[in-house]
């Protein structure tokens, strides 16, 4: 979803000489890096060795009678307010708190380069990474060298906003928590509808010009093959569509940008085969009824999809650029009224609302729509926020991170906040029905939502819920019109029952996982655009399986298999 914070942040691979943080079991190695000033440290850093710190609760009494400063490092979007304590939702949480942040501000496009640096030097880190968006290798790794702690006991003593959440969706405890037993990091949960009705189920969604059906007399498409002669009539009736709408340049049937996420037009292939489709576009997998994972691009209904892909773009209904063209020429030739056919999580990236509907799924040898795996736990990212070993007072770092779960407080978080001295606010503060303060999105105008929530967001750890909803906030109408097409055109047609959760593995499988799905996703998306564009043999098909085999998808299946099961085994405890 292009309206919110980046999660593609560092990989946390720096290296540093002289001094290091050592593994928590070479206990030697971290002592020699805790108080002293070492050549290459560039000063004194007293090293948090993970061990709880128990505090009188009375200490952790928001606001604190004597102001308190801490210490933060935080992402900010380009072209946005750079001094966080300059933006209102923090200016207000020291208010509330008396404490102060003293913040490490990083612009977002160079997040990737600096947080890997900086976590590898002591003397850089601050007692919290706010955005920090970290992979589980990153957590795990981290973890081992000592450079964050475990949290699982501040939560529990601490932090009654997030322990409240955890004890009503114990799922996200179960998705938090590391093979040992530890918590890494605090994470960013967004509830937007559940199970088959979450927005997250279904990400690249394919759209249709109804303005064009209406003005060619042509019924919403129910099968492939209706769906194929509706793109027929678009193509062959270029010169009255031009003509009737004002478009400049050629009319493209159906354009969409080939294993690019939410713009794949892979959504289309679900019907045929058993129907899986392929939902999973990163790991190329998919849950059966009896929890059996499976890949999805070792299905016959894959290899008669793409046939089918292939066949419509030699029939020339498929934008030739599919293959190749970035985000801002897809928008653009979007934007000049061309496509008949569109796939993005929301059509008003593309083109307008007004014209366009979604496309429902299509009829081949089954109608399904396979629902996005870990979608049915609505929007989680484990590794948003840590705490670090320069933290000398975790249990406060803890405590005010809390703040962040508080049912008022994570909406704004998230998308913005209100009573701010500029043009444009989210929200204006109103009444709930009980007549209680609740958030209310201010209605969008022509103020570009994207534009102002990274001008009044903060982004970093929160729970939003669908308790909340009408209760503290409303909606946002971008949401909300998307959870009713989704409602709508999507839910009825799910009828696979299961997805692959958010699991977290351990250090070992996890890196075993990634270097097993370079290989394989490459494989998969590398044919997959090839086959489409050029067709393929049999032969092709079986050589097909026969690589992806050597590139160990039996391994990868059997991993994956476990930690499913495990899931489900801690789950239904």
């Amino acid at each position: 979803m292009r309206n919110r914070f980046s999660k593609k942040h560092g990989d946390g691979s720096g290296h540093r000489s002289g001094c290091r943080y050592g593994k928590r079991i070479a206990a030697v190695a971290l002592v020699g890096c805790m108080a002293v000033s070492l050549a290459g440290c560039g000063g004194k850093v007293e090293i948090n060795d993970g061990t709880f710190r128990p505090v009188d609760e009375s200490e952790l009494q928001f606001p604190l009678k004597e102001k308190t400063t801490l210490t933060g490092m935080i992402s900010y979007p380009a072209n946005t307010e750079s001094d966080p304590n300059k933006r209102t939702i923090f200016k207000r949480l020291q208010e509330q708190t008396n404490v102060e942040i003293e913040w490490t501000a990083i612009q977002g496009d160079q997040w990737a380069d600096k947080i890997s640096l900086n976590m590898s030097d002591p003397n850089k880190l601050t007692d919290f990474i706010f955005t920090a968006g970290f992979t589980d290798s990153n957590l795990l790794k981290y973890g081992e060298f000592g450079a964050i702690i475990p949290l699982e006991e501040y939560i529990d003593a601490y932090m009654p906003n997030l322990k409240a959440v955890f004890d009503k969706y114990p799922e996200y405890r179960t998705m938090s928590t590391d093979v040992n037993g530890h918590i890494w990091a605090l994470p960013w949960i967004e509830q937007l509808g559940s199970g088959k009705t979450a927005i997250q189920t279904v990400g690249n969604m394919s759209f249709i010009n109804k303005k064009w059906l209406d003005f060619l007399d042509l019924k919403m498409p129910e099968t492939v093959d209706e769906f194929e002669e509706v793109l027929v009539a678009f193509r062959d009736n270029e010169s009255k569509l031009q003509k009737e709408f004002g478009i400049e340049g050629s009319i493209i049937p159906m354009s969409c940008i080939l294993n690019d996420g939410d713009q794949d037009p892979c959504i289309l292939i679900n019907g045929f085969g058993e129907g899986y489709g392929d939902a999973d576009r990163g790991r190329h997998i998919a849950v059966t009824d009896d929890q059996k994972v499976i890949s999805s691009a070792t299905q016959e209904g894959f290899k008669d999809g793409l046939q089918w892909l292939h066949k419509l773009y030699e029939e020339k209904l498929i934008d030739p650029e599919a293959f190749t063209q970035e985000w801002s020429t897809y928008v653009a030739k979007g934007k000049s009224g061309r496509y008949g056919v569109c796939f993005s999580w929301d059509v008003g990236n593309i083109d307008n609302l007004k014209d366009w509907v979604p496309l429902p799924a299509l009829t081949a040898d089954t109608r399904n729509i396979t629902p996005q795996n870990g979608s049915f736990t609505s929007g989680y990212d484990r590794g948003r926020c840590v705490v670090t070993s320069v933290a000398q007072n975790p249990a406060l770092v803890c405590a005010w991170l809390d703040q962040m779960y508080a049912p008022m407080q994570s909406p704004q978080n998230n998308w913005g906040t209100y009573g701010e001295d500029d043009d444009f606010d989210i929200f204006e503060m109103g009444k709930n029905a009980d007549g209680e303060d609740m958030l209310k999105h201010a209605p969008l105008g022509d103020a570009s939502p994207v534009e102002v929530r990274e001008a009044e967001a903060v982004g970093g750890p929160l729970a939003v819920l669908d308790e909340y909803y009408d209760v503290y906030v409303t909606c946002p109408d971008d949401a909300q019109y998307r959870l009713d097409w989704i409602e709508e055109y999507y839910t009825p047609d799910m009828h696979t029952e299961n997805v692959y959760p958010n699991v977290f593995m351990s250090r070992e499988d996890t890196e075993t996982l990634s270097n097993l799905e370079a290989d394989i996703s490459k494989t998969i998306n590398t044919k997959k655009s090839d086959w489409i564009m050029n067709g393929f043999t049999d032969a092709d098909w079986d050589k097909f399986q026969e690589d992806l085999e050597a590139y160990g998808l039996s391994d990868y299946l059997n991993l994956l298999q476990k930690y499913l099961d495990s899931y489900n085994a801690d789950t239904q405890e």
